[in-house]
């Protein structure tokens, strides 16, 4: 694998936390993207950020990801800088759909960046509800990907919190 990552210390807690960019990169969305997608076999998933540069770098690697896994056409819609609650709300209401939240605790020297991965029941994936086998799909090279039933990325507009759809 190319730059790998030490999953066990880093996948935990709900999803993935580390240290940017020594303990995790920008691959890392992209990888977390399609494993969570193969491994929860989900059809739609929502994404936002904190609005964080390396946020949106990691929000923008993950949907790429979720579109490309395997034999899943994902639908991913992408609501960019929203709150946690704001997303857990539409997803987990009006859409249907697992979500990811990302965001970035700047330092000095290294940013943190978290990503927690939600059911489409609003709770955190632990062991045995998908992180076990992420971090065992990224683990083993290489990363699922597809070819022919490629998803879709919607930026979803913010009057989506409203209640209205696209």
């Amino acid at each position: 694998m190319l730059n790998p990552i030490d999953t066990a210390a880093v996948i935990r807690d709900g999803g993935v936390v580390g240290r940017y960019p020594d303990q995790i990169h920008d691959a890392v969305g992209w990888w977390l993207g399609a494993c969570l997608v193969v491994t929860t076999q989900i059809s739609r998933l929502t994404v936002a950020h904190d609005g964080h540069p390396v946020s949106v770098r990691f929000a923008n690697n993950l949907c790429q990801g979720a579109i490309n896994a395997q034999h899943y056409a994902c639908n991913v819609r992408y609501l960019g800088d929203q709150p946690e609650p704001e997303l857990l709300a539409l997803a987990t209401g009006l859409l249907e759909a697992s979500a990811v939240w990302i965001s970035t605790s700047p330092a000095a020297d290294r940013d943190t960046v978290q990503i927690r991965l939600y059911a489409k029941d609003g709770k955190l994936l632990d062991e045995t509800t998908g992180l076990a086998g992420i971090r065992d799909l990224i683990d083993r090279d290489p990363i699922p990907v597809n070819s022919r039933a490629k998803g879709t990325i919607e930026a979803w507009p913010s009057e989506a919190t409203t209640g209205a759809r696209p």
